[in-house]
């Protein structure tokens, strides 16, 4: 009877942004992963998503704007519950809600700990059952990648807080690795660039607009300038700069670097037989990441291997979980 008048819904819990589809109606939220709390004894929460994003960096002495998820994981559960409650309850667009099923999407490879933290948040945040699925397979459905056929598929999640690299085939990874080394490493990336250089601090919120607007992972990439303002750490006043694609390029050589390293090791690890595939049919970038211009062209000249961006990167990832909302029967191997 609950499932006669609940509506499923699908989640990618992601470090920097939570997705929800909801079955029937499709993608229906994006909002950042931020709560802002006024700070103990009270911890109470004051806004989530968009609004609390806002405030990083910006918050008064008596408000705190925190990120509950850290490289992909749940770092603070209690604020992970309220965060999620608030994200279900505005993809219901009701505050009383008959409980429903929920599928989310996880990092390869975390810990029991880990995944029973994120099962945990959610039954809390009023669901009546929890699915979950690893994030490259979720990646690689909605990538529209055959991952029940017997041929290899190569997926590279690039998200905020993990980068998942995975082979697939029947259903399964057959090899795979997870970074902590993603969108969150190259912000700070290039917070450390700027201060080491030239001296000047800046927040999250414009290293991240940074690699948005400038970000490059190929010398053959855009060619571009931003201003960018910050505190001067020798006088501590304010203090603009212009910065160039290079210069980013130059502070995300090592991160870049990691990524392809993992692509490397999970290649040399595959059998024989779906390696001649994967030089068929190549490599698919999926996230946030897989828009950073240029990283395609390094990874095809560092592997040797063809490389394709999915037809929409960032929701990749909640696609696919919504695909295999939408057809149980079919993809419940994929679940646990």
């Amino acid at each position: 009877m609950l499932g006669m008048f609940s509506q499923d819904i699908a989640i990618d819990l992601g470090t920097a942004n939570t997705l929800v589809y909801v079955r029937g109606r499709g993608v229906v939220l994006n909002e950042p992963s931020v709560v802002a709390i006024t700070k103990a004894p009270n911890n109470k929460v004051v806004s989530v998503g968009r609004a609390a994003k806002e405030m990083l960096g910006k918050t008064p002495g008596n408000i705190e704007a925190i990120r509950p998820m850290r490289e992909g994981v749940i770092a603070d559960f209690e604020v992970t519950e309220a965060m999620m409650g608030y994200f279900i309850q505005k993809a219901h667009q009701r505050k009383h809600l008959i409980r429903s099923r929920v599928v989310i999407s996880i990092p390869a490879g975390i810990t029991d700990v880990e995944t029973k933290a994120v099962r945990g948040a959610a039954m809390s945040a009023g669901v009546r059952e929890v699915l979950l699925i690893e994030q490259p397979m979720a990646a690689a459905v909605g990538a529209g990648l055959p991952v029940l056929d017997a041929r290899g598929s190569m997926i590279i999640d690039i998200g905020g807080g993990t980068s998942d690299v995975a082979v697939i085939a029947l259903g399964g990874m057959v090899t795979y690795e997870t970074l902590k080394v993603a969108g969150d490493r190259m912000d700070e990336a290039i917070i450390q660039y700027l201060r080491r250089k030239e001296n000047i601090l800046i927040g999250e919120r414009t290293a991240e607009q940074i690699k948005i607007t400038t970000g490059k992972a190929h010398a053959a990439g855009r060619d571009e300038k931003m201003q960018v303002k910050g505190r001067d750490l020798i006088s501590g006043v304010p203090k603009s700069i212009s910065i160039t694609c290079g210069d980013v390029q130059e502070a995300l050589t090592d991160t870049i670097q990691s990524i392809v390293e993992a692509a490397k090791s999970v290649l040399e690890r595959t059998p024989p037989e779906l390696s001649a595939d994967l030089a068929e049919r190549g490599i698919v970038l999926a996230g946030g990441g897989a828009s950073l211009v240029g990283l395609d062209v390094t990874l095809r000249e560092e592997t040797g291997v063809p490389v394709f961006i999915a037809e929409d990167p960032l929701l990749s990832v909640v696609y696919g979980v919504g695909q295999v909302l939408d057809d149980l029967d079919r993809y419940r191997g994929l679940l646990f």
